[in-house]
């Protein structure tokens, strides 16, 4: 078996030997269940005013897709405590330099800590769209359109989580490691926000935000420069933790 799967399959099995995954999941998957059961008895309310009004929106645009904004935003704050404890925790418990010590590269340690993580942060995604694909069976959903909200969810969260493992290699304190993360993620999602009130569009400080790159995907776009912009900002984050990580062994 590879370093990187090696790495990736004792992290998974970490995280959930703790009780700390069990509780996260349990805790989101009741926050959207009780959105969701929410948006639906909304919709079952205004069925027949919908049904009657040529081109209303439907199941996808009422129900799934604001489940899935809603999750991007609630993922700036379950990346930081899913990635805090990677990197950090293994400084803190001292057991860092017995990895950079068995000859295990630094870039395959970050990507192994990379994918335990986002396999936790994934279920999280899969979670919450099992619920509107509930409604398949008895309704039309835009298969399309969700596929596309769904990716996109996904790589926004895949960019969190490699920011979140850049800032768990620069401290051994975890609570610091998920304090930058939300930091760094907050203000990439509200660069634009900030942006548009001060009047200014279509400009760098906009193409950084990762809220601009989103966009496209809630309706259903599959950009290639928005998944571009993903795969850069993780490429750039996974390799900062890799240097530092290099920092250190230089360091041992």
């Amino acid at each position: 078996m590879s370093a990187i799967l090696l790495i990736t399959r004792n992290e998974w099995r970490r995280q959930f030997v703790q009780p700390f995954a069990w509780i996260v999941l349990a805790l989101v998957g009741a926050l959207l269940a009780w959105q969701f059961l929410v948006a639906v008895d909304v919709f079952m309310k205004h069925a027949g005013k919908l049904a009657s009004t040529p081109g209303a929106p439907g199941i996808t645009e009422l129900i799934a897709v604001p489940m899935l904004q809603s999750l991007s935003n609630l993922m700036l704050l379950l990346v930081p405590l899913a990635t805090m404890q990677s990197l950090a925790g293994e400084r803190r418990a001292h057991t860092l330099p017995l990895l950079l010590a068995a000859g295990v590269g630094s870039m395959r340690i970050v990507l192994g800590k990379y994918l335990g993580s986002l396999l936790l942060v994934v279920l999280i995604v899969a979670l919450a769209v099992a619920m509107p694909l509930s409604l398949s069976a008895g309704t039309s959903l835009d298969l399309g359109r969700l596929a596309a909200a769904t990716l996109g969810v996904v790589l926004q969260a895949a960019t969190l989580t490699a920011i979140g493992i850049a800032c768990s290699a620069w401290t051994a304190h975890p609570a610091l490691a998920a304090a930058a993360t939300l930091v760094t993620g907050s203000l990439l999602a509200m660069l634009d926000l900030g942006a548009r009130f001060q009047g200014v569009e279509n400009a760098l400080v906009n193409w950084l935000a990762m809220s601009t790159h989103l966009e496209p995907f809630l309706r259903g776009i599959v950009s290639s420069v928005a998944v571009a912009y993903y795969v850069l900002v993780a490429a750039f984050a996974l390799a900062l933790g890799a240097r530092r990580l290099d920092t250190l062994r230089t360091r041992a």
